[in-house]
């Protein structure tokens, strides 16, 4: 990987404005747990090559798709469409402000780079894999990337997707999967075991990689190791609240509230 140091930089900023949307957010909070787990995960499909796309040109239509099934993540999303250019720091500053486009849950605007409305979960990748079937009618030769959550998987709506991939043959599509092994009601584990997820996602015909969610070298390795024979599965291996010790792996971060002192302990952080 040549650009390491651009992509370790790019999630460094990306935390930092997690972190200040939160806190911006005030009394309201924000669902900044689950945004710090795909952080690697966005600056590599942003930053790395591998996601086609033009800032100048948003409705373009070989432009490749980015779907973020998991809604509560949308802070990471307007974070690194913000360094990408889509949005500037003025848009999300007004992030839960009364009245602004910027929200809990990412909403569709193409003009914006956000290809789809999150927020109720499993719906992302059942239409993103409409979308990837639409691609191949028209020859498009783009790709459908769809990320969803490790909890987001207890929907039933997700097989049924997966299976249709399968069944469609959607080279065209890869499903990242952040597997924080935390959901908004406690440890996945407790709730509905997925330790087999990638075997599962196998048997449904999918090309499948196990990586650590937060080591660039092995998204980088996954997303280069592709089975475009077939639809293709990365389970993403990462730590709820990446970066901010007193956030990691702590079930009251899936949606929490900045004081002053824990914005600046959590700051300190990501020198």
């Amino acid at each position: 990987m040549d650009n390491i140091d651009l992509l370790i930089e790019v999630s460094r900023k990306l935390r930092i404005r997690i972190l200040d949307m939160t806190y911006g957010s005030g009394k309201y909070g924000a669902h900044a747990g689950g945004g710090l787990s795909i952080v690697e995960i966005l600056a590599f499909l942003y930053f790395g090559g591998v996601l086609k796309y033009d800032k100048d040109k948003p409705y373009q239509e070989e432009r490749d798709r980015f779907i973020l099934s998991k809604g509560h993540s949308a802070l990471s999303l307007f974070g690194i469409l913000e360094q990408v250019g889509f949005l500037t720091k003025e848009d999300t500053d007004l992030f839960e402000v009364n009245g602004s486009p910027f929200y809990s849950h990412a909403k569709r605007d193409l003009s914006r780079g956000i290809e789809f409305s999150g927020g109720s979960l499993s719906l992302g990748l059942s239409y993103g894999v409409g979308v990837a079937i639409s691609c191949n009618i028209d020859n498009l030769g783009n790709h459908v990337y769809v990320l969803v959550g490790d909890g987001e998987c207890d929907e039933g709506l997700v097989w049924e997707s997966l299976m249709s991939a399968a069944n469609f043959n959607l080279n065209n599509l890869t499903v990242i999967v952040d597997f924080n092994g935390m959901q908004s009601d406690g440890p996945s584990i407790d709730i509905m075991d997925k330790t087999t997820l990638g075997d599962k996602f196998q048997s449904f015909g999918f090309h499948v990689k196990e990586i650590d969610g937060h080591n660039l070298k092995e998204i980088d390795d996954a997303f280069a190791s592709r089975d475009f024979s077939k639809p293709n599965a990365i389970i993403a291996h990462t730590i709820k609240g990446k970066g901010v010790s007193f956030m990691e792996n702590n079930i009251s971060w899936h949606h929490g509230t900045l004081t002053t002192e824990l914005y600046n302990e959590a700051l300190l952080e990501q020198k």
